[in-house]
């Protein structure tokens, strides 16, 4: 059998634009790596039919010559965008007041970076706005969608689904669990060991403030708190609240006004355990003296309440991860996969 031709060896010298004009070329790059046109090409493109010796010369090369992508190419030639989709379901002042959302956000941007694919943040809190973004991921401008806060009820997650375009939930996508993959925190297993928790501290009258009842958080932590109370739940101790400051204060006056003797509650979030804490002050009560207190998240909120938060912490940095790996992973071809993260007790001053 004839012997094949020699691999290419990694180019290790200086190299500047083989024309002397412009910017460099891919034809540069070949004759910097020295292989074909064909090979820098293909190595561009995924790789596939290029030797490893051969892709090592070329990045080496394209490093050497300060060779660009053209990115307009590159889609033409992929059907790619090189983009994805932050899809963020609330209004725009979330973005600013829940720290969660910008820890993802930033998280995403810094995973999708490493891959060198750009993140587009799409606010779209009211319909109208939903609609708009649908029909913008519809029209092919994102590769795919990471969709934060979704709540159930709506059309938003089954139009998603029904537009094909591959997406990744943060959180359960409540009613469409087998159709969309998704990261989440194990909430209701976080939510049953915050309440074993204020129990062992030997408190009996246990309130909670949910989240909203159309997330999965609002949902499952609920659980948690059910299904550790047991034969000891009273229903008439659970309050409901929107995930902000206010509505934690406004659950925790009322649950006050009708049970005096409560000593624990338990937050569905940060922000409104503190909220319960402005309550509980202004009702002249001891944190954790007279009630303990706990919350949900370990946001920095956590740590600027006084006393500071008792909490559980959610993994956000590797919720973000998971969730553009997952996606990637979609957009290549496979099929959507779901996860599930460990929650952590953080415990502080407050319980």
């Amino acid at each position: 059998m004839p012997a094949g031709p020699a691999p290419a060896a990694p180019y290790a010298g200086r190299v500047s634009s083989a024309t002397g004009r412009g910017r460099p070329t891919i034809d540069d790059v070949a004759t910097a790596a020295g292989v074909s046109r064909g090979t820098v090409s293909r190595a561009l493109n995924g790789g596939r039919w290029v030797s490893p010796e051969a892709k090592t010369a070329v990045e080496a090369a394209i490093k050497a010559t300060g060779y660009r992508v053209n990115p307009h190419a590159r889609s033409l030639a992929t059907n790619r965008t090189g983009s994805v989709a932050f899809l963020l379901t609330e209004d725009h002042q979330q973005l600013f007041e829940d720290p969660n959302f910008s820890i993802l956000l930033r998280g995403a941007a810094a995973a999708l970076a490493d891959r060198d694919v750009s993140l587009v943040l799409i606010m779209a809190g009211s319909p109208a706005e939903q609609q708009r973004a649908l029909a913008y991921i519809g029209a092919g401008h994102v590769d795919g969608v990471l969709l934060v806060s979704a709540h159930s009820g709506g059309r938003l997650l089954t139009d998603v689904v029904e537009s094909g375009v591959p997406a990744i939930a943060c959180g359960i996508p409540l009613g469409h669990e087998k159709k969309m993959g998704w990261v989440a925190a194990d909430d209701r297993e976080g939510a049953r060991e915050m309440v074993a928790y204020l129990r062992g501290l030997g408190r009996r009258r246990i309130a909670t403030i949910t989240g909203p009842a159309d997330t999965p958080g609002g949902i499952t932590r609920l659980e948690g708190y059910r299904a550790e109370l047991g034969g000891d739940l009273d229903e008439s101790l659970v309050r409901h609240g929107d995930y902000g400051r206010e509505s934690g204060r406004v659950a925790m006056a009322s649950l006050l006004a009708d049970h005096p003797d409560v000593d624990a509650v338990f937050a569905g979030n940060d922000r409104m355990a503190a909220g319960a804490i402005d309550a509980l002050r202004a009702a002249g009560r001891r944190v954790p003296e007279d009630v303990a207190v706990a919350g949900f998240d370990d946001s920095r909120v956590a740590t600027e309440t006084t006393p500071a938060l008792t909490t559980m912490r959610q993994p956000f940095d590797r919720i973000s991860n998971e969730m553009v790996r997952l996606l990637l992973q979609v957009i290549d071809g496979e099929k959507p996969a779901a996860m599930t993260l460990p929650t952590e007790l953080v415990v502080r001053a407050s319980a």
